[in-house]
Formats: structure tokens, sequence, C-alpha cells
């Protein structure tokens, strides 16, 4: 069966809400806008969904000179880039990087929101952050983009007894064909004129039991309990798997996606 892709998704703000694109220009950075604003702490120590599970609700439209910020229970609050005017500290996990801060609007709104203090932060035009491999990258966890086959999460959804959402797992690249973690084992991939190479396993967490259309953690802490169970390795509990790009270009849904190593 033909390997496609079918889905295609950046998350402007860290934690928050994903959008689909029918098409998108890949850098090596990742997709535009993705994870390109993160919420912190005043300190700039990451907020993510983790803590605060209301933040998959909260959606982000993302324009040349701004962000538009959307809520349940909030009025609609464009955020201007022009606001980032100061240079903050931010932290992601271990990762310590210098960050933009400055949009008291968008601070109030978020802290209004989470029922919090924390801080809006945006990573610049200009990223000073890298990956292990030596890539620039902006909030993501650690590597530009994430990959996830249909079949997995099929095969995850028989095993839990009930259809899971992709958009738990927030991947980028969702494609169709081929087995079960077929994934896992390729190194290299082309769709279009873009190149992916394949860099490590995505690690799971406590994230894959927020319900995205309701917020909520699930009470039987599925899907999470259940990928213990099959697919806990000394890297821990793993499903999807981090890419980088080797060349860059323009991927649209619906494009096949070439194997090859």
């Amino acid at each position: 069966m033909p390997i496609r892709l079918t889905g295609l998704y950046r998350y402007p703000i860290k934690s928050s809400q994903g959008q689909r694109l029918q098409q998108s220009e890949v850098l090596s950075s990742g997709l535009p806008f993705d994870r390109t604003w993160m919420i912190a702490q005043p300190n700039g120590k990451l907020v993510t969904g983790r803590e605060f599970p209301k933040l998959v609700l909260l959606s982000a439209e993302p324009s040349d000179d701004g962000l538009t910020l959307n809520a349940p229970g909030m009025p609609s609050l464009f955020v201007a880039t022009s606001l980032f005017s100061q240079l903050h500290p931010a932290s992601v996990w271990e990762s310590e990087f210098t960050a933009r801060h400055g949009a008291s609007n968008a601070d109030a709104w978020l802290s209004a929101y989470l029922g919090e203090q924390v801080v809006l932060l945006w990573a610049g035009f200009e990223l000073n952050r890298h990956s292990s491999t030596d890539v620039p990258i902006a909030f993501v966890d650690g590597h530009p983009l994430l990959l996830i086959g249909e079949a997995s999460l099929g095969d995850l959804s028989e095993r839990v007894g009930r259809s899971l959402s992709m958009q738990r797992f927030r991947p980028n690249l969702i494609v169709r064909g081929g087995a079960a973690f077929a994934e896992d084992g390729w190194k290299k991939i082309r769709i279009g004129e873009v190149i992916f190479n394949f860099i490590k396993p995505c690690e799971r967490c406590v994230f894959t039991t927020i319900d995205p259309e309701t917020g909520e953690k699930s009470s039987d802490q599925e899907p999470l309990r259940t990928l213990v169970k099959y697919r806990r390795t000394a890297a821990g509990v793993l499903f999807g798997q981090n890419i980088n790009v080797e060349k860059g270009g323009i991927i649209s849904e619906g494009m096949a996606v070439e194997v090859l190593e």
C-alpha cells in the first residue's frame, strides 16, 4: 500500500491547540510558526498542558505581524510581534537560552485564563537555541518535527478499546500506509522535494492523557497506561519519531511518502 502524508499540523504556542495545514514550507527548524511562542513562569521556566490541561483549548492564529489568541470564556486578543522588545531567559526542560518578552497584554490575558501569573515568550526571528544535532529550533522539546503513522494510532486504539484522537500525541506529520509502527524502522524519507532524517523515537508522558476536545485528563490514565505495557523501553515509553530536515521545500497533504532508508 502506498504511503501518503494525510495530516500536517503546527502548534503556534507550545501546548496550544493544533492547526491543520493543507500545505506548508519546511525549514531546517521545522514548520513556520510551530511552537514559536511558549507560556512560561515569570522566571522563564516552561509551562505546559501537563500542569494546565486547558491549554490544549487555547487557539493561536499567527500572522506576519503577530498572533491572535482565543480561548473558552475569553475575549479575542491580538498580540503584535513588535511588543516583544525585551530579552528574557527561557528554559525548556534542561535547555536554557534567551527568548523575547514584552507583550504585557498577552501576559495579563493568559494569566487570567490559567488563574496563575504567567508570561508569553517569543522565539524571535533569529533562533538562538539548537537541538542536540545542532539544528536551530524554537520551543519544541528537542527536535524540529514529529511524525506518526495512522496504523500505529489504530493499533493503540484497538488495545485501549476506544478510538483515540491523534491530537493527543501532537504530531506535525501524519502518514497513512504500511504496518503499525513501520516508522520505527525508517531512517530517511522524501515527501515531494523535502528530505527528512529520523533522529530518535519520541518519549511519551502524561500529556497523552489529556483529551484535546475537552481539556480534561482521562480518569483511567489512558492511553499512557496501555502504552507502558507494550511500548516501554530503556529510553522511555515511545510513540512517534522525531525527525530533522535534510532538504527543505514545500509539502502538501496527499503527497506520496518515499522511504529512502
